[in-house]
């Protein structure tokens, strides 16, 4: 039968993925580096992914093509359900998966009750004689002085597909949802991104999962206070940005919708259409550079 479905320019797909998770259906998917159209039978016609496209890469055409099929999208969006609840579990209860806190030491310089102040971590003294030979010279034109950055992290395990929703962590908590390339490229990430927080990372464009359903529940069920997004300034951050967003404002109305869906702190809807939260939320955007390009 001859009916209006989408197309897709793949001149102009940059691979950003914010089409997959506006289609509703399941009928995008990213192939290659590039937005595909999966199955005809998967597209309703209706163009959700049109606006979600930063590139205008998506229009509509009439051609040949299979009838819209409802009971395949939904056989389809069960059996995703499922493979990502399984992911989301340890395999075969791997020990390195089990969520735990990290307990840090005190920060170097600080005084304890002796008295005594802690060394700065590989600085030798007489406390840390095994470190006086250092393995790892440093680079040819390196400063050879240490350089006391201690680490911030404080949960485990940091993937957003590998963190159990109930981690006692999570309770109450500060969140940091940080696409994975973040910390490389921000230089002080530890201090001033990780410190004081509870860490989920993850990315949108490979990970291949909408994260709205998981992070929701986690902000759901453990009262989590407020949360950060640490992101990237390409495209297919956008994703990460616009499930946490989501994510919140479903929480938000779990916790407390009233009738039509608006939440009883009386908030909007905002930009990716869900009911806005009473929960703080601040994106960071930093550039590849380095820099924080955006606060909001």
């Amino acid at each position: 039968m001859k009916r209006r479905v989408i197309h897709i320019d793949e001149e102009k797909c940059t691979g950003c993925g914010l089409c997959v998770h506006a289609c509703h259906e399941g009928a995008i998917g990213l192939v290659g580096g590039k937005a595909r159209l999966l199955r005809d039978d998967y597209c309703d016609g209706l163009g959700d992914c049109l606006p979600a496209c930063p590139e205008n890469a998506i229009e509509f055409i009439e051609r040949e093509a299979a009838a819209y099929d409802e009971a395949a999208v939904i056989a389809e969006k069960m059996r995703r359900a499922q493979a990502e609840i399984h992911a989301s579990m340890p395999a075969s209860g791997c020990p390195g998966s089990m969520a735990k806190t990290i307990a840090r030491e005190a920060e170097p310089g600080a005084v304890s009750e002796s008295g005594q102040a802690a060394p700065a971590h590989g600085v030798n003294s007489a406390s840390n004689a095994s470190s006086s030979e250092n393995p790892f010279p440093a680079p040819a034109g390196g400063v050879s002085t240490v350089v006391n950055v201690p680490a911030r992290l404080s949960n485990w395990p940091v993937q957003i597909k590998l963190a159990p929703v109930n981690a006692p962590y999570f309770q109450g908590c500060d969140l940091l949802v940080a696409a994975d390339c973040t910390a490389f490229a921000y230089g002080a990430f530890h201090e001033d991104f990780l410190k004081g927080r509870v860490c989920l990372i993850g990315c949108p464009k490979l990970d291949g999962v909408d994260y709205t359903e998981k992070l929701a529940q986690i902000i759901a069920e453990n009262n989590v206070r407020s949360v950060r997004v640490a992101r990237m300034q390409v495209p297919c951050c956008g994703g990460l940005e616009q499930a946490v967003r989501r994510a919140v404002a479903i929480a938000g109305s779990q916790n407390g919708a009233g009738a039509g869906g608006a939440d009883i702190t009386g908030g909007a809807v905002d930009a990716v259409g869900a009911v806005a939260s009473s929960i703080p939320v601040q994106i960071d955007v930093i550039s590849s550079d380095g820099r924080i390009v955006a606060v909001r």
